[in-house]
């Protein structure tokens, strides 16, 4: 099963603000507000894993879809 079949979680109790997870995204999927990572535009996520491999709080990571 490929990342295409994943979907993005975040945690925002986990978060810490620290903008890794958003400088790190290719696409300009996240974003922060309120010193938290959320979704701005999740059409535009290619499910790279890249936020969460550099999340180091694993506040962000992709999820198997449920059928």
């Amino acid at each position: 099963m490929g990342f295409l079949n994943k979907k993005l979680i975040i945690k925002p109790e986990w978060c810490k603000g620290c903008k890794i997870c958003v400088e790190f995204c290719p696409k300009d999927v996240l974003d922060i507000k309120q010193e938290k990572v959320y979704i701005q535009d999740i059409e535009k996520c290619i499910k790279c894993g890249l936020c969460e491999i550099r999340c180091p709080d694993y506040a962000i990571y992709l999820e198997n879809e449920q059928i």
